[in-house]
């Protein structure tokens, strides 16, 4: 059974960094490397930092407890923060995978020899975009962005002033939205972000940060993850928000009064997936990564999260369109990994420290 890793442990291991401890700890020889069967049956355990929906985290660390004997023991983070975190411990690895956040994150990871090349078998049969040429970080699921809005709020406060459903991303400008709009902060989370390039991509540098401020002007506040915006949007704390399609899905199905709209020139996600460079538990970071390339695995993540797999042999999540139904946005990602940095200082040093 999976472990929760108490903030105690957090505390403690960052400790460990900071006293200079030694690195972690070496895999043993007789481990398999493509996830052989003696360390599947020997056990051992394996530490993730998990950009995931912690639901989802505990579903997928369950099963692969089962079908291999691993103990996973996470910590569930924004894929911002998770990014910084392994940045962070470079010289004393205290994790051994990275999973959740889109891949655009891991690009800083991968250039500062923070993470592991490892080839899967398990990824033959995927499509390019999915697998990075140097091996270094893996994609193992899709999710576009949407709008969200509490409809029964909606209906009550904006609809009956004569306001329609926002369907595009130039409405959520509307001043109606003023102090009942939230958003996550794209300088800790990684879909904010990317909804953040999204504007740069769909508008033009200048014109985007121009959006940017005035969608500022409606924000009651922004939260520290992507995620943390859909509870208070469903349980009509506010009205709307911007989430990942995927997340808000799962949360209408559990009957709360959500709605979401994917509007033209949405963004997407390649969800990653890497090995932590240095990390205790290599060798059972391997089996992970074989695992979650299974059809078996593919499944679950999508009846769990409902996001889009990556094997054409796994079905769509029912109840959301096709990706090819999808009007995507031209989102160039080797850009949006490039100008990463100085976008989140810009939004930092013109977005939010003007903040009132």
């Amino acid at each position: 059974m999976k472990k929760f890793l108490s903030l105690a442990l957090s505390v403690l291991m960052l400790l460990s960094l900071l006293a200079g401890c030694g690195g972690g700890s070496s895999t043993d020889d007789g481990a398999q490397q493509n996830g052989g069967s003696e360390t599947a049956e020997t056990g051992g355990k394996l530490v993730v930092y998990s950009a995931l929906n912690e639901d989802n985290t505990i579903a997928m660390a369950e099963q692969f407890e089962k079908d291999t004997g691993i103990e996973v023991e996470y910590i569930s983070l924004g894929g911002g923060d998770a990014v910084a975190r392994v940045q962070a411990e470079m010289s004393n690895p205290q994790a051994d995978f990275l999973v959740g956040g889109s891949v655009d994150l891991y690009g800083s990871l991968a250039e500062a020899g923070a993470l592991l090349e490892y080839d899967s078998p398990n990824n033959d049969d995927l499509d390019a975009r999915f697998n990075d040429p140097n091996h270094l970080w893996q994609g193992w699921y899709m999710g576009v962005l949407s709008i969200i809005i509490n409809e029964e709020r909606f209906q009550e406060e904006l609809a009956s002033q004569g306001l329609a459903e926002p369907a595009t991303w130039d409405d959520l400008l509307d001043p109606a939205y003023d102090d009942v709009f939230v958003w996550a902060n794209p300088t800790t989370a990684g879909g904010a972000y990317i909804a953040t390039a999204c504007q740069i991509f769909r508008l033009g540098e200048d014109a985007a940060w121009d959006y940017l401020k005035a969608l500022d002007q409606n924000v009651h506040h922004y939260y520290q993850g992507a995620g943390d915006v859909i509870s208070p949007v469903a349980t009509g704390e506010f009205i709307a928000s911007i989430a990942w399609a995927h997340d808000s899905f799962k949360t209408q199905q559990e009957g709360y009064p959500l709605k979401l709209i994917i509007p033209e020139q949405t963004a997407y996600e390649i969800g990653g997936a890497a090995i932590i460079n240095g990390g205790p538990n290599t060798e059972n970071a391997k089996i992970f990564m074989d695992w979650l390339l299974t059809k078996e695995a593919q499944e679950l993540n999508v009846e769990s999260s409902y996001r889009y797999p990556v094997r054409t042999d796994v079905a769509a999540p029912e109840g959301l369109p096709a990706l090819e139904d999808v009007d995507l946005v031209d989102y160039d990602r080797d850009q949006a990994t490039a100008m990463r940095e100085s976008v989140l200082e810009k939004f930092e040093a013109e977005i939010m420290a003007n903040r009132t």
